[in-house]
């Protein structure tokens, strides 16, 4: 005579639901599908094809093989551009990625002022990226701004726009200023994923803040950086409007990154088919880069790191 308990009819009730449950059909991915084959797809092939022509933008585009890439690689200013673009992508990555991550950790944890001062942080992320340009363009004015002012007591050169390395480094520092908090709420819900006992064990043994972070937060946070590192890079090798509003790829060509020659070529010289050249071997650099990452950072092979808690 089998007996029937509870706890073994809600077991089969739970294995029933979910063998009920099953795959989700299909159909429910196409409309995302469509949608970046759309915006995404399509998009590109046309930029492919389209650096094989020479294009106008008015005329129908010829095609000539190709000229256009042979000219890229022989291309001095490309090649400076592209330099600007990785060195600026570098230069982005090693500012914002401590910052934002100490701010997460920090946020994740039970301050009294944590939630406001979290909200205030997250302002600059809904701000437009033309107004913030606007902004820092008219505050580092060095006949008008606040900089001609306090300059001198900080030890910043008032035309500091005037200088290769100090418009770079502004340029990294108006993009870092405003895209860190979207970082910081990355970093902020993967510490939040950290269990509490780890660092209670880790408080039993002797171990101080210090040594939590760097043997607890950080080892847990390293899928959590890689994604973040992964979104730092494709955006920063993508700035445009920031350059195009404040330095306007000057001074001289010091900071003509390669999406910013992409524009001056097709919209200011009309050589669309060149310009589509720069745009695709923009997007085979990010590409690379962030296959080269995700590669060598094992994230590609994540497992969870909560298995057994």
């Amino acid at each position: 005579m089998s007996v029937h308990t509870p706890h073994a009819e809600r077991g089969g009730d739970r294995k029933a639901a979910v063998g009920s449950v099953g795959r989700p059909p299909v159909g429910w991915a196409v409309p995302g599908i469509l949608f970046f084959a759309l915006f995404a797809i399509v998009p590109l092939a046309i930029a492919v094809y389209l650096s094989f022509t020479t294009w106008d933008g008015l005329d129908s585009p010829a095609l000539t093989g190709l000229d256009n890439w042979t000219r890229l690689f022989k291309d001095s200013e490309f090649g400076q551009a592209a330099w600007l673009t990785l060195l600026l992508t570098t230069i982005s990555w090693a500012f914002q990625t401590p910052v934002a991550l100490l701010l997460g950790v920090w946020a994740a944890g039970r301050q009294r002022s944590r939630a406001v001062l979290s909200a205030v942080f997250f302002i600059p992320l809904l701000l437009s990226t033309t107004a913030i340009a606007v902004l820092f363009h008219a505050l580092l004015d060095p006949n008008f701004g606040v900089v001609k002012e306090i300059g001198p007591w900080i030890g910043v050169d008032p035309n500091v726009m005037g200088s290769s390395t100090g418009a770079l480094l502004v340029v990294a520092f108006v993009g870092g200023w405003q895209f860190m908090p979207f970082h910081t709420l990355i970093y902020q819900g993967g510490a939040r994923q950290i269990p509490e006992v780890l660092y209670q064990a880790a408080s039993i043994d002797g171990a101080g803040m210090i040594r939590q972070f760097f043997h607890i937060t950080l080892p847990q946070l390293r899928h959590t950086m890689t994604t973040s590192s992964v979104l730092m890079i494709v955006g920063s090798l993508t700035y445009f409007d920031t350059v195009l509003i404040m330095t306007k790829g000057g001074p001289g060509t010091d900071t003509t990154i390669l999406p910013y020659l992409m524009y001056r070529t097709g919209f200011q010289t009309y050589d669309l088919g060149y310009a589509a050249a720069i745009a695709t071997a923009l997007v085979v650099v990010a590409t690379g880069l962030s296959l080269l990452l995700v590669r060598f950072s094992g994230f590609g092979s994540m497992r969870s790191t909560r298995e057994g808690m």
